[in-house]
Protein backbone atom coordinates (compact mmCIF):
# COMPACT_ATOMS: atom_id res chain seq x y z
CA UNK A 1 0.00 0.00 0.00
CA UNK A 2 1.55 3.34 -0.96
CA UNK A 3 1.55 5.83 2.23
CA UNK A 4 3.95 8.44 1.10
CA UNK A 5 6.10 9.42 -1.99
CA UNK A 6 8.30 7.13 -0.76
CA UNK A 7 6.38 3.56 -1.08
CA UNK A 8 6.13 4.44 -4.99
CA UNK A 9 8.62 2.50 -7.08
CA UNK A 10 9.20 4.79 -10.08
CA UNK A 11 9.70 7.77 -7.44
CA UNK A 12 12.59 5.38 -5.86
CA UNK A 13 14.41 4.82 -9.49
CA UNK A 14 14.10 8.07 -10.23
CA UNK A 15 15.97 9.28 -6.87
CA UNK A 16 18.65 6.95 -7.86
CA UNK A 17 18.64 8.97 -11.32
CA UNK A 18 18.98 11.87 -9.80
CA UNK A 19 21.82 10.80 -7.18
CA UNK A 20 23.84 9.16 -10.30
CA UNK A 21 23.59 12.29 -12.09
CA UNK A 22 25.13 14.22 -9.50
CA UNK A 23 27.96 11.80 -9.23
CA UNK A 24 28.35 12.01 -13.25
CA UNK A 25 28.06 15.76 -12.95
CA UNK A 26 30.43 16.33 -10.43
CA UNK A 27 33.45 15.23 -13.13
CA UNK A 28 32.31 17.43 -15.30
CA UNK A 29 34.60 20.49 -16.49
CA UNK A 30 34.92 23.38 -14.10
CA UNK A 31 33.49 25.63 -16.83
CA UNK A 32 30.27 23.83 -16.96
CA UNK A 33 29.70 24.20 -13.36
CA UNK A 34 26.81 27.19 -13.79
CA UNK A 35 25.87 25.92 -17.50
CA UNK A 36 25.30 22.08 -18.24
CA UNK A 37 26.12 20.24 -14.75
CA UNK A 38 23.91 22.80 -13.02
CA UNK A 39 21.09 22.11 -15.40
CA UNK A 40 21.38 18.66 -15.68
CA UNK A 41 21.38 18.49 -12.03
CA UNK A 42 17.75 20.82 -12.21
CA UNK A 43 16.63 18.69 -14.84
CA UNK A 44 17.34 15.53 -12.80
CA UNK A 45 15.43 17.02 -9.75
CA UNK A 46 12.72 17.69 -11.70
CA UNK A 47 11.40 13.89 -12.13
CA UNK A 48 11.23 12.57 -8.71
CA UNK A 49 9.89 16.40 -7.48
CA UNK A 50 7.15 16.55 -9.75
CA UNK A 51 5.79 12.65 -8.63
CA UNK A 52 5.98 13.91 -5.25
CA UNK A 53 3.89 16.71 -6.13
CA UNK A 54 1.62 14.81 -8.39
CA UNK A 55 1.28 12.58 -5.57
CA UNK A 56 -0.15 14.75 -3.38
CA UNK A 57 -2.49 16.50 -5.81
CA UNK A 58 -6.53 15.77 -5.66
CA UNK A 59 -7.63 15.28 -8.65
CA UNK A 60 -6.76 12.60 -11.44
CA UNK A 61 -6.17 15.86 -14.16
CA UNK A 62 -3.96 17.41 -11.56
CA UNK A 63 -1.97 14.34 -10.61
CA UNK A 64 -1.42 13.07 -13.77
CA UNK A 65 -0.28 16.85 -14.57
CA UNK A 66 2.66 16.95 -13.30
CA UNK A 67 3.61 13.54 -13.71
CA UNK A 68 3.59 14.32 -17.67
CA UNK A 69 5.83 17.07 -16.59
CA UNK A 70 8.15 14.57 -14.48
CA UNK A 71 8.02 12.61 -18.12
CA UNK A 72 9.47 15.55 -20.17
CA UNK A 73 11.58 16.41 -17.70
CA UNK A 74 13.24 12.74 -18.24
CA UNK A 75 13.41 13.13 -21.77
CA UNK A 76 15.71 16.90 -21.40
CA UNK A 77 17.77 14.79 -18.95
CA UNK A 78 18.34 12.39 -22.19
CA UNK A 79 19.08 15.18 -24.55
CA UNK A 80 21.79 16.28 -21.91
CA UNK A 81 23.55 13.35 -21.10
CA UNK A 82 24.01 12.71 -25.37
CA UNK A 83 25.23 16.32 -25.36
CA UNK A 84 27.59 15.50 -22.71
CA UNK A 85 28.70 12.23 -23.90
CA UNK A 86 29.11 14.02 -27.41
CA UNK A 87 31.17 16.77 -25.67
CA UNK A 88 33.40 14.03 -24.40
CA UNK A 89 32.19 14.75 -20.77
CA UNK A 90 31.28 11.21 -19.93
CA UNK A 91 32.52 8.05 -21.87
CA UNK A 92 30.22 6.18 -24.05
CA UNK A 93 29.86 3.09 -21.07
CA UNK A 94 28.92 5.55 -18.53
CA UNK A 95 26.55 7.08 -21.13
CA UNK A 96 25.34 3.61 -22.21
CA UNK A 97 24.22 2.43 -18.20
CA UNK A 98 22.54 6.03 -17.47
CA UNK A 99 20.16 5.66 -20.80
CA UNK A 100 19.72 1.83 -19.65
CA UNK A 101 18.73 3.08 -16.46
CA UNK A 102 16.71 5.95 -17.91
CA UNK A 103 14.64 3.89 -20.24
CA UNK A 104 13.79 1.97 -16.91
CA UNK A 105 12.58 4.74 -15.56
CA UNK A 106 10.57 6.06 -18.51
CA UNK A 107 8.99 2.49 -18.49
CA UNK A 108 8.34 2.93 -14.91
CA UNK A 109 6.72 6.31 -15.28
CA UNK A 110 4.53 5.44 -18.39
CA UNK A 111 3.62 2.61 -16.20
CA UNK A 112 2.52 5.09 -13.43
CA UNK A 113 0.59 7.29 -15.63
CA UNK A 114 -1.14 5.05 -17.29
CA UNK A 115 -2.32 3.43 -13.54
CA UNK A 116 -3.62 6.49 -12.01
CA UNK A 117 -5.26 7.66 -15.25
Amino acid sequence: MIKTFKDIRVWEKTHGLVLTVYKVTAKFPEEEKYCLSNQLRRASISIPSNIVEGFRRNTKKDRNHFYVIANGSLEEVKYQLLLAKDLRYINDLNYEELVKQMDEVGKMLSAWIKSQS
